[in-house]
């Protein structure tokens, strides 16, 4: 007996030839050759989830898995059947594995399978960078520990190996009192760290890096900012010396009688704006 949705549900192997697909969710090739490689390498693990119906068993679950144990000419397959048909939601007996979690997984894979056969299983070229073998070397023991106890995640656990080990400790100390295990709360404590604690880089971008870039980025802001501005008052004063010298041209010009009689006569309209000027600069 299993339990699943709440109900208890009874394990039964069942001829192939008495199981009906339900309804067939559409998936990629990937996805398809991914299924189709775990169990032709370690065999059916999950059960398919069965409704009787009459002789037959109607799949709820499991319809790509049950194809392909057709296709492999497998003749019982172990199923688990459901207490409920119409309510029923396999996605809901299927928690996503955190990486911690994943992690323990594939090494309890490794006790009894190679890694070449859990890889063709799971549909990958390798299970290494699954195992974070090269971050766990970075990581101080107590941040191992929390990494694998799930108390923190992947990210949280990348953000510490930034810094050596025994600042690892510190911030793991700090995180445990706050009761904070968020990637922004490490990635702040990360920043804080003195340069005398944080880890070489070896050519990977590190915290304090990214954030230098953004202080440049904004200092070169603010230089292209600054010109505009000098560029802009340059304009501005250059303007300012030209009017004060078309003032003074101007009030010259009308001084002489002559030339304000001869204006006014044949150019009436630019003696106005000429003695506009004269007048706005005297208000």
């Amino acid at each position: 007996m299993s339990e699943g949705n709440g109900k208890l549900v009874q394990g039964l192997d069942i001829p192939i030839v008495k199981l009906v697909p339900r309804n067939e969710r559409k998936v990629s090739k990937k996805y398809i050759k991914r299924i189709d490689a775990s169990l032709r390498a370690v065999g059916l693990i999950e059960p398919l989830i069965v409704y009787p119906q009459g002789d037959n068993y109607e799949i709820l679950d499991g319809c790509l898995r049950y194809r392909i144990l057709l296709e492999m000419g497998v003749e019982t397959v172990p199923c688990l059947l459901g207490s409920e048909r119409e309510a029923f939601t396999g996605n809901r007996m299927v928690n996503q594995l955190s990486a911690s979690q994943e992690m323990r997984m594939l090494r309890k894979s490794l006790e009894e399978l190679d890694e070449k056969t859990i890889a063709n299983a799971l549909g990958m070229v390798g299970i290494s960078h699954r195992l974070n073998v090269g971050l766990l070397k970075k990581l101080e023991p107590s941040v191992v520990k929390a990494f694998e106890g799930g108390k923190m995640n992947l990210q949280c656990a990348k953000e510490l190996a930034h810094v050596k080990p025994e600042r690892q400790a510190e911030i793991l100390k700090l995180m445990d009192s706050c009761n904070d295990y968020s990637v922004t709360f490490a990635r702040g404590l990360v920043l804080k760290t003195p340069v005398a604690k944080r880890a070489k880089a070896n050519g990977a971008r590190t915290p304090w890096t990214r954030a230098d870039d953004k202080k440049n980025d904004l200092l070169k802001k603010l230089k292209e900012a600054e010109q505009q501005q000098d560029f802009y008052s340059g304009l501005y004063r250059q303007y300012t010396t030209n009017l004060l010298k078309l003032v003074i041209y101007v009030r010259s010009l009308l001084a002489s009688e002559p030339v304000r009689e001869y204006l006014r006569e044949r150019y009436p309209q630019q003696l106005e704006i000429f003695e506009q000027i004269i007048n706005s600069t005297e208000r």
